[in-house]
């Protein structure tokens, strides 16, 4: 879809919905000019949303649920068009499932999210002399620099898939060792891996287990006895080198330690 250079949405009071969806159209087009108002023009030529009655406004009956049940709003119905765009069906799929369904169910339920309220502090309080579309433009800056964050972080993980696929190829017995820390979950999807070995940004390396898909609980667990624990030696010096700690997903090794913990993950 080609965004238009103009786009319009309601004015009065502004909510996440509304100032998320105008960031997500500034991101794919920095030049938009953004008209705020209580009719949309007859002449208006561009993209109208949340007001209107369009393809992307939600106050109008019958309304669009998803298959969960959860109802669009302004922002979903946008990046249900764009998102695939930016960040490849699946990634936009899970952003949508994590971040912009809370906000869309805020919008139409009323139910309560702390970034909702977040962006809603941004609207003038009742005695102020601030311009609303002034504030309302604040709200959106802010809001563009956490959706590319989203659409960077997700990309990111796009990147990443060769590598863990890679390391996926070369793994034994459920172990897939990394070069480095990647995000893996995508990668490792739906795969027999049990367990996931990087180095550690603390030096040594870092365990963790791998979630089911389906019960999204760790396949094999670390045991409960190394949760918390911090295994030491008897010498303070060697403490220092040889601690590690762990919870029943995670499972750290000492820092100096130059080969991946594979034996106590094969071992249990």
């Amino acid at each position: 879809m080609k965004i238009p250079a103009n786009g319009f949405t309601h004015a009065g009071k502004f909510h996440a919905d509304d100032v998320f969806a105008t960031a997500l159209l500034q991101i794919l087009r920095p030049d938009i000019k953004i008209t705020r108002g209580f009719t949309v023009p007859d002449d208006f030529d561009g993209i109208v949303y949340d007001i209107g009655f369009g393809m992307f406004d939600h106050h109008q009956e019958p309304r669009e649920d998803r298959a969960n049940g959860v109802p669009y709003a302004a922002f979903g119905l946008l990046w249900r068009v764009l998102g695939p765009g930016l960040v490849g069906e699946r990634q936009a799929r899970l952003i949508d499932e994590n971040f912009i369904q809370p906000l869309d169910l805020n919008d139409n339920t009323g139910e309560q999210n702390s970034l909702c309220d977040a962006i809603g502090f941004f609207n003038p309080v009742w005695d102020s002399k601030e311009d609303q579309d002034s504030c309302f433009f604040k709200a959106v800056a802010v809001a563009k620099q956490i959706l590319e964050n989203q659409i960077d972080s997700a990309n990111a993980v796009n990147r990443a898939d060769e590598k863990v696929q890679q390391a996926y190829r070369n793994s034994r017995d459920g172990i897939v060792v990394l070069p480095c820390y990647l995000p893996w979950k995508n990668g490792l999807y739906k795969t027999d891996a049990l367990f996931v070995v990087y180095p550690s940004q603390r030096g040594g390396w870092s365990a963790q287990c791998v979630t089911d898909h389906k019960t999204k609980k760790s396949k094999l667990p670390f045991p409960q006895s190394w949760a918390g624990s911090r295994r030491r030696s008897s010498s303070r010096r060697a403490a220092s080198r040889a601690s590690a700690s762990a919870t029943p997903a995670v499972f750290s090794s000492p820092p100096r330690t130059r080969r991946p913990p594979l034996p106590p993950v094969v071992r249990y």
